[in-house]
């Protein structure tokens, strides 16, 4: 699952590269998503590598629970949502 995979790369005009703004789709929430109250000091790149193996994939966490940040706020529902290995 790449993060940048539909993102067009620009060139500056010192032949400096720079990603485009991505839009991504809203997650369907199925059946097979987990879901559980945060607590105090959770992160999404913790919560990635503990349910995906992979904390690199931190911002589907945060895209999915319309998070801006990777430190997530105690109390809040988190739906973690089962990926196959597939191409977002």
């Amino acid at each position: 699952m790449s993060r940048h995979k539909n993102t067009k790369i620009h060139l500056s005009k010192d032949n400096g590269k720079y990603y485009g703004t991505t839009i991504y789709k809203k997650v369907p929430e199925k059946n097979t998503d987990m879901h559980f109250i945060s607590q105090e000091g959770d992160r999404c790149d913790n919560l990635a590598h503990r349910f995906y193996g992979d904390s690199l994939l931190w911002w589907f966490i945060a895209r999915t629970n319309n998070l801006t940040t990777n430190n997530i706020p105690a109390g809040i529902n988190i739906r973690i949502p089962k990926i196959n290995n597939q191409r977002l």
